[in-house]
């Protein structure tokens, strides 16, 4: 069986099977996996089945959808292990009896780390997890700010909004004088 299993923090290890039917994944509960988090979108994409493969299908997100860091327009398959990132959540595609080109090799009496190498489908294979230094200094290069995506401001917006009306205020005050005074019998 396929699932997608959740890899962000505070997320980490959240899944959803995928059944027969389209997976619908975005931040509101009428979703099949609803992710609420403020970089996905509220409808952010489909899942489905067709055959044995797995079809991502972008529903127009505002932050787009990911399959190992390339974007993708309409829709593309997604293999096992392959990461999804929808805004700033990654998941990844886990099936049982599946490699993937993230399954570790058979383990080696080396301490020192392997050089990332290339999986007979060209993806780059590196290793798993995270040391320690690498949370402490942050390589990872995640947002921690807090804010995630956020819309553009409209400050350009509302100052022309406010100018234009007071521009039409002043306008209409100064059509009131002259007729005012137009209409003004003279003595």
């Amino acid at each position: 069986m396929a699932k997608l299993v959740i890899l962000s923090p505070g997320m980490t290890g959240r899944s959803h099977d995928l059944k027969v039917d389209k997976t619908t994944i975005g931040r509101v509960d009428d979703n099949t996996f609803p992710i609420a988090e403020s970089s996905v979108s509220s409808h952010h994409c489909e899942v489905s089945l067709r055959g044995a493969e797995v079809i991502v299908h972008d529903l127009n997100s505002t932050n787009g959808t990911f399959i190992n860091g390339d974007k993708i327009t309409g829709e593309a398959v997604l293999k096992p292990g392959q990461v999804l990132r929808l805004g700033q959540i990654e998941l990844r595609l886990e099936v049982e009896g599946a490699v993937s080109p993230t399954t570790p090799a058979a383990p080696s009496a080396s301490t020192t780390p392997a050089a990332p190498r290339k999986s007979s489908d060209n993806t780059t294979v590196m290793k798993r997890g995270v040391s320690l230094t690498d949370l402490e200094q942050g390589t990872k290069g995640f947002d921690t700010s807090g804010k995630g995506f956020t819309k553009k401001d409209n400050k350009g917006n509302k100052i022309f909004l406010i100018v234009a009306i007071s521009v039409g205020v002043i306008i209409v005050i100064l059509v009131l004088v002259a007729l005012m005074s137009a209409t003004k019998p003279t003595q």
